[in-house]
């Protein structure tokens, strides 16, 4: 059941929220030691915060947004008392001190934490497979991957662990794991949702945003997390907005680009002659959704062209370097003395070092060192300087882009959902999987998958919408309509 369905039943007295946990409870007791989706489940916490809500109904007291709502949180978001691995060794044991901004606001709103998700170590990955504690699994197929790093989270609302869960996204985290699961997926625009206690990867380019069964769930979860927080100094104090209220509005007289490096085989983009600048490796069956989308929305009084932003080519590599660079930063303070693990040795120095050879992982100490390397003396300029200079000609590009339509239309991942083992020995082929993702991490825009038919394979496909800063509610109108129409395909079959 979605969220919304909950809160009206808990609201009426239909149901408590203790009984909706208890269920839910169940449900992952049952199933998840098959899909690994959580690192900890919060059965006593939860059951608290659950007989709390229906005290204050009972009460008469106003029951939040999200009153009763299991939610699941990515284990790198803080909660005071309670566990944040970030799926690493080096923070095993770990209890931050306070809770995450986006923490406090869910249970403001009356939600009820269920849980904490597993994630690919420090959030460096695209298939949930680097974490410590062992790999989560597809619900729709256990041999393939959810995707990542948000994969523990993307897993637990596909497979109704909870209505929704949260989810960072610095290069595709949430959008990516939520097209492989079949879910939907927003990651809002930057700032716009506050990053404090969140533990942080790449600062420029992380984001907190909502993983939900439906565009309406995702909308409400996105009201209750959003907005200024003087924690935050990235935080952008513009007025919170409705997003939900205009979900039905449709896209009447809105103007829609296919965008044609990431479309290049889409029967549009043949038509218009800009199919030698895509990139390739984007699946025909994807593309095969894509081009269904799209006639969706032109007939529902869009009108779609074909767009070109030439510099979305560069943008996977010049990710690769900023990210890394921002995580060699960050992730020095885990040194074995400040907090963490630490592994006694002879002299300072060398306990550092068997700290962070012990706590971090693979994929985590490869980060670092292109990262370290990338910012050293003598390769700043040729490598991270450029990267940061792409990055200024990207946001240039779409800028203009968006001067011509209100949104972009693209693909959210290559293909469906990989086989787990299948990339894990090549790091640029798993790298590959974010081409279609890191776009709006790059320029701080925001950017939501939606469900959108299956695959060749009977796997679920996402396709991606791409706005401007702050045009979350016309992403989320246009996403309600592509998903109206593809449970109207499926209730067709």
């Amino acid at each position: 059941m979605n969220a919304s369905s909950l809160v009206a039943e808990v609201r009426s007295g239909q149901r408590t929220a203790r009984q909706v946990l208890e269920e839910h409870l169940a449900r992952i007791a049952s199933q998840d030691i098959e899909l690994g989706a959580f690192n900890l489940v919060l059965t006593d916490e939860a059951r608290s915060q659950a007989d709390a809500v229906d005290a204050a109904i009972a009460s008469g007291e106003p029951a939040g947004p999200l009153a009763g709502v299991p939610v699941a949180l990515k284990d790198n978001l803080c909660t005071r008392g309670i566990p944040t691995t970030c799926s690493s060794r080096m923070l095993q044991h770990w209890r931050p001190p306070y809770d995450a901004t986006v923490v406090q606001r869910l249970r403001a709103a009356g939600a009820v934490i269920v849980g904490k998700t597993n994630l690919d170590e420090f959030a460096m990955g695209s298939s949930t497979e680097n974490s410590a504690f062992g790999p989560t699994r597809n619900p729709h197929d256990l041999s393939r991957v959810p995707g990542g790093s948000s994969g523990g989270s993307a897993a637990a609302v596909a497979a109704g662990f909870s209505p929704l869960a949260l989810g960072s996204d610095t290069g595709g985290s949430i959008r990516q794991p939520a097209a492989l699961c079949g879910v939907v997926g927003l990651k809002p625009t930057y700032g716009r949702v506050s990053r404090y206690g969140l533990v942080a990867f790449a600062s420029s380019l992380d984001q907190i945003g909502p993983i939900a069964a439906n565009v309406t769930d995702a909308a409400t979860c996105f009201e209750v997390i959003s907005g200024h927080d003087p924690r935050d100094s990235t935080s952008l104090e513009s007025a919170a907005e409705s997003v939900t209220a205009g979900l039905q509005h449709g896209v009447e007289g809105l103007r829609v680009g296919l965008l044609a490096e990431l479309c290049g085989e889409s029967v549009r983009v043949k038509q218009a002659g800009l199919q030698s600048v895509g990139l390739s490796g984007i699946a025909p069956d994807v593309i095969s959704q894509l081009d269904q989308a799209a006639d969706v929305l032109e007939a529902a009084g869009a009108t779609v062209s074909v767009v070109s932003v030439p510099s979305v080519v560069l943008g996977l590599s010049a990710y690769y370097l900023i990210a890394p660079a921002e995580a060699s930063s960050n992730l020095a303070r885990y040194d074995g003395v400040r907090y963490g693990l630490r592994v006694d040795a002879a002299n300072a120095a060398e306990m550092n070092i068997e700290s962070r050879t012990a706590g971090f992982g693979a994929e985590v100490k490869r980060r670092i060192m292109l990262g370290t390397y990338a910012l050293s003396a003598g390769y700043y300029d040729a490598y991270y300087g450029k990267a940061l200079r792409v990055r200024t000609l990207m946001l240039r590009e779409f800028t203009n882009a968006y001067a011509d339509v209100d949104l972009l239309l693209c693909p959210t991942t290559p293909t469906t959902a990989f086989e787990l083992g299948a990339k894990t020995a090549d790091p640029l082929l798993m790298y590959l999987n974010d081409v279609c993702t890191i776009p709006s991490n790059l320029t701080g825009h925001p950017a939501v998958s939606v469900p959108f038919g299956v695959g060749d394979d009977g796997l679920p496909v996402g396709v991606q919408l791409m706005g401007p800063a702050l045009s979350e509610p016309v992403l989320l109108r246009t996403a309600a309509v592509l998903e109206d129409a593809a449970a109207a395909a499926q209730a067709a079959l």
